[in-house]
């Protein structure tokens, strides 16, 4: 019996994922949003939205950004107006894998009105561990093309020692960089001094900044803060890995001239084919294991 997934929308990564996807034995692909994508995908459907028979999905993929709150699916190649209705879900089976980057309050909503499964990837752990390579590279590479100085024997403090702060201390000090990661926690400070780096306590940051030369933010919320943007010397880079609004004060940063770059989605930007080959990887897993549970 075949499988039918429609995918709604999607950037560049998405052209991975459905090369990934096509693999799948026994599945026809429908797509939606991708009718001024220059490159056909040969064997796949690509059709207008009100063409789809939801009541024969077996997987519904959106975008990264998933819907906005009216329920609206933003589309990179295609003009294509796209509004997910309520009523729409409703004519989804129960069994329906419905997946997403991240999610909105309204994709949240509605899914759960419905009673349907929804897979917001980037609250995963595996994929947050896997994009945090491209993340890091794509950090190595803005760092290398806004500064004058190398990488090798400069100061480097990254706020946050999660998933991307882990990896991002990980590359840099790989590459020669002196490398410092505030973090809260006790454990967080002892495993950050086990791998040889230095510790810092987040609440102390602004007794360290003035001897920093790249200060990296992973951590979304607001602490990399006047205090200690004050004693950054006037060559610092601030670069903010944080989802938006980030967690720098960028208004002070301007005002004492201190370049501060919100750098939002580098996996998608430096790495559009991993990036793409990491969602549908645990796609294809949810996919064949839903599968094998309904043998």
């Amino acid at each position: 019996m075949s499988r039918l997934i429609a995918v709604l929308g999607g950037d560049g990564r998405y052209l991975e994922l459905i090369r990934q996807l096509k693999e799948l034995p026994n599945t026809t692909i429908f797509l939606v949003g991708f009718d001024k994508l220059e490159q056909g995908f040969t064997g796949l459907k690509q059709v207008d939205f009100n063409e789809l028979e939801p009541e024969k999905l077996d997987a519904v993929v959106f975008p990264i950004t998933g819907t906005d709150q009216n329920g609206i699916v933003k589309t990179v190649f295609s003009d294509q107006h796209i509004k997910m209705e309520k009523e729409w879900f409703g004519k989804l089976k129960k069994s329906t894998l419905i997946f997403t980057g991240i999610t909105s309050d309204y994709l949240t909503s509605v899914t759960s009105k419905m009673n349907l499964s929804l897979i917001p990837l980037f609250d995963r752990d595996d994929v947050a561990i896997y994009n945090s390579i491209p993340t890091a590279e794509g950090t190595i590479m803005m760092a290398i093309e806004h500064t004058d100085y190398t990488i090798h024997s400069s100061r480097v403090i990254v706020a946050g020692f999660g998933r991307v702060g882990n990896t991002v201390a990980n590359k840099f000090s790989a590459l020669g960089a002196k490398v410092s990661v505030c973090a809260r926690s006790i454990r967080d400070l002892a495993r950050i001094t086990e791998m040889g780096l230095t510790a810092i306590p987040l609440d102390n940051l602004h007794d360290h900044t003035n001897n920093c030369d790249l200060l990296i933010n992973t951590i979304p919320a607001r602490v990399i803060t006047e205090k200690s943007i004050q004693q950054l010397p006037s060559h610092a880079l601030i670069i903010d890995l944080a989802s938006k609004p980030g967690g720098t004060d960028f208004d002070y940063a301007d005002r004492r001239g201190i370049k501060a770059i919100l750098a939002r989605s580098l996996p998608g930007i430096v790495a559009p084919k991993t990036s793409g080959k990491i969602l549908a990887d645990v796609i294809k897993q949810f996919l064949l294991d839903e599968k094998e549970n309904a043998e």
